[in-house]
């Protein structure tokens, strides 16, 4: 196979704050790998777990180059042989799920089937994706919620807390998005932002308000205090940023009650697959999440969306430039479309 890359901007038409800090938009790589007259195509995406720590674009790119001198010449088949190239090469996750990504779509296009059906997935099994309200003041928050109601029938809403401003703030926040969307399900992701004391306060403030769980309360390195907190909350705990690829979920499984998976982090397609299983047997349920992802990445994860049990794909509805065109929307559902492969296509 031959692989080429290359960069693209995107930019949000909504800036979106978290505890962490805020973004306006990403620069990310398209991948590219043909074969037998096919291609491939995959996205890596720089992101951050850690407050102004994230993988600058060129050491991604050096990364893609240093693996197409290795893959160039190798079949998109001998995926055992790629496999152990990419853990030699020990490139970044966004890196190894933009290859994965490539690998799968060509696959797909080859045997002429999307993946969801490729996999036997049923897609009336997709629930509704959230749409993402920002740390902002609550007149903003009620704001976004009135933008995104342009964009889908707004059904489920994720609150993103952990202000710097503090609890007072958060509590003023959600309960401005709760009565301009009364009717809408709603989770709560603090990013981290709180410290323990805090978190156990807000699950037990946020349970008696009907909210259906809360996400990544503690910053990643506090997975011990986790267990006090899952002991104590009212509401199921997911964890995100404490939560990279399968091994990360056999040491969480008695102390949270969720994982976000996200295509970027866990590092592609059959990893995510393998969280998954390795998730259910762990008694754990899934959601689906992503980064400043176009609609090539979320449509990747749309294929395996009738697996999950909350979705979170919405990066692509609120940028200005996506290039790419995959997933649907349909009643507020993110749906794979039935084009082989990951059926995205570049935008006229």
């Amino acid at each position: 196979m031959e692989i080429d890359f290359q960069p693209f901007t995107v930019r949000k038409q909504v800036p979106l704050a978290i505890a962490r800090g805020t973004s306006a938009g990403n620069t990310n790589l398209w991948l590219c790998l043909r074969a037998d007259g096919y291609e491939g195509w995959g996205e890596a995406t720089p992101f951050s777990l850690v407050r102004g720590i994230s993988p600058s674009l060129a050491k991604l790119e050096a990364q893609c180059e240093r693996l197409r001198s290795r893959l160039t010449g190798i079949h998109p088949l001998e995926r055992q042989r790629i496999e152990g190239i990419l853990n030699q090469a020990a490139v970044d996750a966004s890196v190894r799920a933009a290859v994965d990504m490539a690998l799968h779509d060509w696959l797909g296009k080859r045997v002429g089937l999307p993946l969801w059906q490729l996999w036997g997935l049923d897609r009336d099994r997709i629930v509704p994706t959230s749409v993402t309200i920002g740390i902002s003041s609550p007149e903003a928050a009620c704001e976004r919620v009135q933008r995104w109601r342009e964009v889908l029938d707004v059904q489920v809403l994720k609150v993103k807390l952990g202000s710097p401003a503090g609890l007072a703030a958060d509590r003023e926040m959600l309960t401005a998005v709760q009565s301009e969307a009364p009717a809408a399900e709603i989770s709560v992701d603090a990013n981290g932002g709180w410290s323990l004391t805090e978190a156990i306060a807000m699950a037990e403030w946020l349970a008696a308000r009907g909210v259906r769980h809360l996400e990544q309360p503690l910053a990643a390195g506090q997975e011990a205090d986790l267990l006090e907190l899952s002991a104590r909350s009212p509401l199921p705990i997911f964890a995100d940023e404490s939560c990279h690829h399968s091994q990360d979920i056999l040491k969480l499984a008695d102390r949270v009650q969720g994982v976000n998976l996200k295509i970027m982090k866990t590092g592609g397609l059959s990893a995510v697959q393998h969280a998954i299983h390795t998730a259910r047997a762990a008694g754990l349920q899934v959601m689906f999440g992503c980064y400043s992802d176009s609609a090539l990445a979320n449509t990747a994860m749309a294929q395996l969306a009738p697996l999950a049990d909350y979705l979170d794909l919405d990066s692509h509805l609120n940028l200005r430039d996506d290039p790419f065109v995959g997933a649907t929307l349909v009643n507020g559902r993110l749906q794979p479309n039935e084009q082989p492969g990951l059926g995205v296509t570049r935008c006229a």
